[in-house]
């Protein structure tokens, strides 16, 4: 993996590889992305940023890093437990509470760093990591404001399906869970290839065809990034529910952010009805779901960097008023 990104580092950014524990001992990965000429002395906002479900930092949150930097923030982009970089095992595990304590531990590396302002970090998350942040901030107060991109809430999305297709789904992996043992290893099936092709195959539905067209060819492929978990990991994401206590994020800001084209709206929908003020979401024209991901002319960066340092300046004036 090393230094193969799906992108171009910006010339004004700085970016350097580092390593922390999270709460669990648990190596975790990331990139730290500053301004060119930082001065250490100062005191700069922050902004810790997740991936897409089952993606790496040398991906979306690469590109967000980037271009963060470039509007004078300190951006963490890091890798999940299990994932990239970071370490776990069995490999490719997914684990809402330990996707979730990704966010945490990112903002335990941040706020060490003596330039970073404590009170100015933020979290930016990007499809499966928008439910992630938003999770960890329900009970992560340091988490002073939040952004989603393409949010998808596999928590959300375990169960939509019938009862009897749930029940079904929990015998067959729970049953999954004795192969796997008696095997000392769990089964991972990668949903895309190897190595990147040029052609969408066909036959695919419109959502693992847009997946397909970022993952599975050049335009965001990477080795360590090839889709999927272990097959039980479904049961942890049907046990728990991400997003319960999204009220609690409040009166922090949530901005939400979704492709005007996107198939995967009904999870923004969902966690934007149930958040409380101050919110805000943002439709993209002519962007899907995936353009979110790496499409730097869609991205909204300039209202993300507004909507960042408002939330950060009435922060302030309320700390003043109390």
């Amino acid at each position: 993996m090393g230094e193969v990104y799906t992108f171009d580092l910006n010339e004004e950014v700085k970016r350097e590889h580092v390593f922390y524990n999270n709460r669990y001992g648990i190596k975790c990965a990331a990139d730290l992305y500053t301004p060119k000429g930082l001065d250490r002395k100062g005191q700069y906002p922050a902004v810790v940023i997740g991936p897409p479900y089952a993606g790496t930092k040398e991906q979306g949150p690469g590109i967000y890093a980037d271009q963060m930097a470039q509007r004078g923030y300190i951006a963490l982009a890091f890798d999940p437990v299990f994932m990239g970089e970071s370490g776990g095992e069995p490999r490719h595990v997914s684990s809402p509470e330990l996707f979730s304590e990704g966010f945490s531990a990112g903002v335990d590396f941040a706020g060490m760093l003596p330039y970073v302002d404590r009170e100015k970090i933020s979290a930016i998350g990007i499809c499966g990591s928008g439910g992630f942040a938003l999770s960890a901030a329900q009970v992560d107060t340091r988490i002073k404001a939040v952004v989603t991109t393409s949010m998808f809430d596999t928590t959300q999305a375990a169960r939509m399906m019938s009862d009897e297709d749930i029940l079904a789904a929990k015998k067959r992996l729970s049953a999954k869970r004795w192969e796997d043992f008696a095997k000392q290893g769990a089964e991972y099936n990668p949903t895309f290839p190897e190595f990147p092709v040029e052609e969408i195959p066909e036959g695919l539905d419109p959502i693992s065809a847009e997946f397909f067209s970022y993952y599975g060819t050049t335009r965001g492929h990477f080795a360590g990034a090839l889709g999927g978990f272990t097959t039980t990991s479904d049961l942890a994401m049907m046990q728990f529910r991400l997003l319960d206590y999204i009220k609690e994020i409040s009166p922090r800001p949530i901005m939400m952010i979704i492709g005007e084209k996107a198939l995967t709206s009904i999870f923004t929908e969902t966690a934007f009805k149930n958040a409380a003020e101050p919110k805000e979401l943002v439709v993209v024209p002519n962007a899907n779901h995936v353009d979110l991901y790496d499409d730097v002319t869609k991205i909204p960066f300039g209202k993300i960097d507004k909507f960042l340092r408002d939330a950060f300046k009435r922060q302030e004036a309320d700390n003043e008023n109390n």
